[in-house]
Parts: C-alpha cells; sequence; structure tokens
C-alpha cells in the first residue's frame, strides 16, 4: 500500500497514552461502583485501582518527569510534551483519587459494616475496651518492631522507602515552649499485619494503633502533631547494556537503587498539621501537584488484606475451578494426544497442569533430548521452573532465556536463573537492548518414525498463579513447519544464527511490524476492490502511531473494524471522517483480559493468528515477540465463538465514545457476560467427555455414542 495519508497524523486524531491508561482505571473503578458486583468484589476492584496507580507513578510519570526535567520538548502522538502530560495526568489523577475515596468513605465502609466487619474511623473513636486492648497490642506486638527516627544536627532525615508507610512527628522537649518544635517519624512496619481487630470485630489500621501510643516511643517528648505519609519514588531503571560486563550484577545493583529513586508523589492524611507538610515537601521536593490529600487510610491496597481475611460465599463472585481440557481427558501419554492434533488451551476457563504436565513429562521421558524454553514472568513457587531443574538432572539438553530485565520481576528471576545454572541448564540472561517477551516451549522428541518437534506457544506468561487470573490461549502442536521455525527461534536466541527464511511464525522486532501492517493493508485492498474485508483484534493495549494510520486508512476503505482493547488506545473511534468503521471496546471482568488474538477477513477465507504482542511501539521494535497462526479448522470456529460472544458482551463490556471517553452499552435483552459464559462453557465440555467415558450413561441413552465419541474427542 502506497504512503499513508499525513492527515491520519495529525494530533488530534490520537490519544494520549497515559490519560488513555488513566480511563482504563476509572472503568475498573466503574466496577468497584456497580451495585450489581457482589460487595467484597466491588472492593477488590477499589484496590485494583489503587495497585494500578501506584505502578503508573512508579514507571510512567516517573519516565515523564525525568524527560521533564532535562528540558525533553519532544511531542507525543496527541501533541504533547511531557510537561503538559504531567500537568493533566495530575488534574486527572486528582479527580480519580477523590472518587476512590467517595467510594471508600460512602460505600465501601458501609458494606463492611453490613458484612460484621466495621472499621473504626480513627483511633480516638474507639470504645474504653477497645483502647485497652488496642494499647496491650502496641506494647506486646508493635513496638518491639518499631524504630523511632528524630531529625537534628546529628541525623540527618532519614532515607524512606519507596511505598512505606510512615508517621511525620512534630514534638517538642517537656518543659520547654522556646525551643523550635523537633521533627520525627516512625515507619509502620509492613512485618505486621495492617488490618488489627478489636474486641468485637470492629478493625482498625495499625497506623492507628502506633499513632494513639506515639508518645511511648519519644518519653521526654510532647507530641504537637502526628500524621501519617506516603511516597512513591521513580522505579524506571535504565541500564546501559553495552557498557555492562555482567549483566546480572547490573540488575541487582539497580535494584537496590530503586528503593531511594526521586520522589515522584505524596500521600498525606488531609488533616495533617501544615508545619508537619513544610518539613515533608521541603526535605522531599515536591510540589503542590505531587501532594495528594487523603480523606481516609493511605493505600488502599489494604483492601486486599480484608478481601482474604473476611470474605464469605455470599459477598464474593462464584467459586471457579480452572476445568481439564478435554482432548486432553484419557489416559494417553501427553505427547500421543498432540500428535492427533493441535490443541488450544483457554486459560483460566481451562487448566494451566497441561503446560506444567507437558513440560514435567518432558523431563522425565526417555525419550526426550532436549527443552527450550522462554520465561518472562514465573510464579514464587513455579513447577516449571523445578521440572527444568529436574529435566537437566536426568541429562536432558535444556536452555531457558529468563529475562531479568522483566519489570518488578527483576529479583524473582534472578534467583530463579541462578537455581537453573547450579541445577546444569543453560540459562541466557536476556539479549542487549531487548526484552524477550514471547512466550514459546520447545521439546525435541525421539518418536517411533524418527526425531519429532513439539511446540508450546502462547499469549500470556509461564506463570501458574496469574494463569487463574488472566485471560490467555495456549496452542499445543507438533507441526512441522512450527517445530522448524521454533529451533530457530532459539538457535537466533542462543546464538547469532537467523535462518534464510520462516514458516510461519512472525518475529518482533525483526518482520511482525511488516506483517500486522501487510495484514490490515491487505484487508484495505479488498474493501476497495469490493471483495469481503474485516478486522478483529483483541490486546491489551494499542498506541503505536503506524499502526493507527494504517486502521484509520482501512476504515476510510471501508473496512469494518472491530478492537478489544483492554487498557491503553491511542486511536480515537466513531470520530465522523476519520473512523466510523471503527469501534473499540474494553471488557472489565472478573479476569484480566490479557490474550492476544487478532482476526483478517482476507476476502471471505479468514486467517487467525495469536501472539505475545499488543500493538505498542515497544513491543514491536524493542523485545522479541512472537505471532503464531491458528490452522486447524476446528480451533478457529472455537476461536470465532469466543470473540463474537465477547463482542456480545453486554454487562461488563466498555464502548469508546469520539471524545476518548468511554461508557457502558445500553442492555438489551438477557444479561450477557461473556466471562460467565466461558466457565459455564468450560465446565458442559468437559462433563461432557466425562459423560462419554460413563459406561453406564452411554450405554443407556445412546449405545454407540461412547466409541464414536472418542474418536472424535478432538472435535468437543
Amino acid at each position: 500500500m502506497g504512503k499513508i495519508k499525513s492527515r491520519y497524523r495529525d494530533p488530534e486524531n490520537y490519544y494520549n497514552r497515559e490519560l488513555s491508561w488513566l480511563l482504563f482505571d476509572c472503568r475498573i473503578l466503574g466496577e468497584a461502583e456497580d451495585v450489581t458486583n457482589r460487595p467484597f468484589e466491588r472492593m477488590k476492584f477499589l484496590s485494583i485501582t489503587a495497585s494500578n496507580l501506584d505502578e503508573f507513578f512508579m514507571v510512567r510519570v516517573a519516565s515523564l518527569k525525568a524527560l521533564d526535567h532535562v528540558g525533553d520538548v519532544s511531542r507525543d502522538a496527541a501533541g504533547m510534551t511531557p510537561k503538559e502530560q504531567l500537568s493533566a495526568i495530575s488534574g486527572k489523577t486528582h479527580e480519580i483519587v477523590e472518587e476512590q475515596y467517595r467510594l471508600y468513605n460512602e460505600e465501601i465502609r458501609p458494606i463492611l459494616a453490613e458484612a460484621g466487619v466495621p472499621v473504626v474511623g480513627g483511633h480516638e473513636k474507639m470504645t474504653e475496651e477497645e483502647r485497652e486492648y488496642a494499647d496491650r497490642f502496641f506494647a506486646r506486638e508493635v513496638y518491639p518492631v518499631l524504630t523511632p527516627m528524630a531529625v537534628d544536627s546529628g541525623r540527618p532525615f532519614p532515607l524512606i522507602r519507596n511505598r512505606s508507610l510512615n508517621l511525620a512527628i512534630l514534638m517538642r522537649k517537656k518543659g520547654e515552649t522556646a525551643d523550635l518544635p523537633v521533627f520525627a517519624m516512625v515507619r509502620v512496619p509492613d512485618v505486621l499485619s495492617r488490618a488489627v481487630e478489636l474486641p468485637g470485630g470492629r478493625i482498625i489500621y495499625l497506623e492507628e494503633i502506633i499513632e494513639r501510643n506515639i508518645g511511648k516511643l519519644f518519653l521526654n517528648y510532647d507530641i504537637i502533631a502526628c500524621s501519617p505519609f506516603r511516597i512513591m519514588r521513580s522505579a524506571d531503571m535504565s541500564i546501559e547494556e553495552d557498557d555492562t560486563g555482567d549483566l546480572l550484577q547490573e540488575i541487582e545493583q539497580k535494584l537496590r537503587e530503586r528503593q531511594w529513586g526521586d520522589v515522584i508523589r505524596l500521600d498525606i492524611d488531609d488533616h495533617m498539621d501544615f508545619r508537619l507538610l513544610e518539613v515533608l515537601r521541603v526535605k522531599l521536593s515536591v510540589g503542590d501537584e505531587e501532594i495528594y490529600r487523603i480523606p481516609g487510610p493511605l493505600d488502599l491496597t489494604v483492601l486486599e488484606e480484608l478481601y482474604g481475611r473476611y470474605g464469605r460465599p455470599e459477598l464474593m463472585r462464584d467459586p471457579f475451578t480452572p476445568q481439564p481440557v478435554p482432548e486432553l481427558m484419557n489416559d494417553e501419554d501427553i505427547f500421543a494426544n498432540i500428535r492427533k492434533g493441535d490443541i488450544l488451551l483457554s486459560h483460566p476457563y481451562e487448566s494451566f497442569d497441561p503446560v506444567i504436565r507437558f513440560i514435567r513429562r518432558a523431563a522425565k521421558d526417555p525419550d526426550v533430548l532436549a527443552i527450550k524454553q522462554t520465561l518472562y514472568r514465573v510464579s514464587g513457587r513455579s513447577p516449571i521452573i523445578a521440572a527444568l531443574a529436574e529435566a537437566a538432572d536426568n541429562g536432558k539438553q535444556v536452555s531457558v532465556l529468563l529475562e531479568l530485565k522483566a519489570r518488578f520481576d527483576e529479583e524473582n528471576n534472578i534467583a530463579w536463573a541462578k537455581m537453573l545454572e547450579k541445577a546444569g541448564c543453560h540459562v541466557i540472561y536476556g539479549l542487549v537492548g531487548l526484552k524477550t517477551h514471547g512466550k514459546i516451549t520447545l521439546v525435541v522428541r525421539r518418536d517411533e518414525d524418527g526425531i519429532r518437534r513439539y511446540v508450546h506457544l502462547g499469549t500470556g506468561n509461564y506463570n501458574d498463579s496469574t494463569a487463574k487470573l488472566y485471560t490467555d490461549f495456549g496452542l499445543l502442536t507438533c507441526d512441522p513447519e512450527i517445530g522448524e521455525d521454533a529451533s530457530a527461534f532459539f538457535n537466533m536466541l542462543s546464538g547469532y544464527s537467523e535462518p534464510l527464511f520462516w514458516n510461519c511464525l512472525s518475529i518482533a522486532p525483526l518482520w511482525l511490524r511488516k506483517r500486522f501492517l501487510f495484514l490490515i493493508d491487505r484487508e484495505t485492498k479488498n474493501a476497495a476492490g469490493g471483495r469481503t474485508s474485516g478486522i478483529i483484534a483483541k490486546m491489551n493495549s494499542l498506541c503505536d502511531r503506524e499502526i493507527i494510520e494504517h486502521l484509520y486508512a482501512a476504515g476510510a476503505a471501508g473496512v469494518p473494524i472491530t478492537l478489544i482493547v483492554r487498557g491503553i488506545c491511542s486511536l480515537r473511534a466513531g470520530v465522523p471522517g476519520l473512523s466510523e468503521n471503527i469501534t473499540v471496546i474494553s471488557i472489565v471482568g472478573d479476569y484480566l483480559e490479557h490474550a492476544r488474538v487478532f482476526r483478517f477477513e482476507n476476502a471471505g477465507d479468514p486467517q487467525y493468528y495469536m501472539a505475545s504482542s499488543d500493538w505498542m511501539p515497544r513491543n514491536l521494535d524493542r523485545r522479541v515477540e512472537i505471532m503464531f497462526p491458528i490452522r486447524s479448522p476446528e480451533l478457529r470456529a472455537r476461536v470465532q465463538h469466543m470473540l463474537e460472544v465477547q463482542l456480545s458482551d453486554n454487562t461488563k463490556l466498555y464502548e469508546m465514545r469520539p471524545d476518548g471517553s468511554y461508557g457502558k452499552r445500553k442492555r438489551s435483552g438477557k444479561r450477557i457476560v461473556a466471562q460467565e459464559i466461558f466457565r459455564k462453557e468450560a465446565v458442559r465440555n468437559a462433563k461432557a467427555v466425562r459423560d462419554l467415558d460413563d459406561p453406564v450413561k452411554t450405554r443407556t441413552f445412546v449405545p454407540r455414542q461412547a466409541s464414536q465419541g472418542n474418536r472424535d474427542r478432538k472435535k468437543t
């Protein structure tokens, strides 16, 4: 396709990525406000908004502040400089925080009270019995852990740990009236539970108990003022990979420095004494726009603790156990099942256990010669890591690319890398200048008919914990072309060998961008030629300007485009003269929508792809990503069905308006929740296979279906 018209590059055609992310957090806040959600689920969503904002500030706001600090005046796709973005972010975030605490004070606290878990609104509101208990608890459990820190000429202002909760104290020596007040602080220990249950069942937060007893830490002083505060520091890590000899040591050093990055946000109690605030403002070098006055407990992630401790079935969503995969519900070896045909895994509706079994079986199987895998984020007690170590111990060739630069998982990955190396695995820490984000496992096995490659490809991480919370797809296959590409991929990672051609996998940063542009432009040409066209693309984020330009051009040519984008979306949908044919929706449900799925109509012969990559510059240009095709007609039909169900959701679906804001569609007809439908379908599919294997059921009603069903089970 020729050069995209310059009119698509007008900044008015783009929504700023940071403000778009904040709108995503607003959608989660909308679920916390939704009275049709069960009470504790509302509380959970509110906790998620707080956790999300923390990461947003530590990474995105920190990065913008760094750019502004060096005088960067470059403009993003929406035409905003770093300074303009920071100003807009501050205004929007203050609105979000205000709504968070309105919701907490007016709705969540009453919900907790109705559930029998009332929260005391301050230590001064405790009963006499509660006060006595709190004082005993302080003396027995809290006092031994605390470290009071006074600030004077011999004791400088302390380094305050990122995201730690602290109490700021202003005091004067007993009997003195002329001396200037002295500043001190105490860190609220995070090794203790923050929610303390009082006699009778009421809850009080730990910082309230410490504040009530603060005088016991400074016996020779009168307390003038005491108030909680919390800071956020930059967690953005800049690593000069070309200049470092040992990437592991460099990242370990950066992790130590992360706790002491520049302060980018200060949360204070809204009643903090102005003198305390002035000390913090000067010592932490924060401006007014970086200060958030909080009318409630600082750090609402404490609600996650309450959710775990006091949640009851009637207050929470119905529990769900990920179901077995129908194609694997038999006594056959997993490799034998894969040889029957490609197997699509849909998490968390279907269990992640087959992925673990795949690697565990490979580790033990005497016919397996080699295992190669990429790991980006894994769980704290990863069974996959254990299986890889066992495989190496069993004498198999085990190669693992364990990405040390996975943000906020660096420390965990460093520990796993060292353990795997000790077990005898060949560990690659990552590639210079790139993050390896692709999800792939290759098992090389000697079968009866020769060497065969078995491959798992996924849209999500090899993390058995998040696989219960994130929606993702995985593909188990022994397709020879995919296997050949998988070998080429790992050879490229471990050495310098790039093959002359690839069969069907598309790899970033080599040519995945070009592949996406080709697929989009082909739909444009089909529409212009009067052929059937259409694009459905599901992802986490969309902010790549070149991709957006080509989508605008496709829509203008008449291509119907539906984008299912969970989070950031810089494209403006439904704008007259620009994007009338483009619809953007976002689904916020019980699970985090994480899968990347792409459907291109291709003149009536639809093609389906899945990938580890979003449509973002970092994924297409600065990460190693993998896109793979779905070739089986049965699996394509299943993917199509799941896309259609999501598009029909009328309860958890938000649609973008032309101004970039989002709103829920007006519901017509019966209530449709895609995630609920997928849960029910997973249960029904697993039950159908169990029924086929039940001789009583099959003999009584359908005498010949059992044997036929076993032959066709892959189609279920």
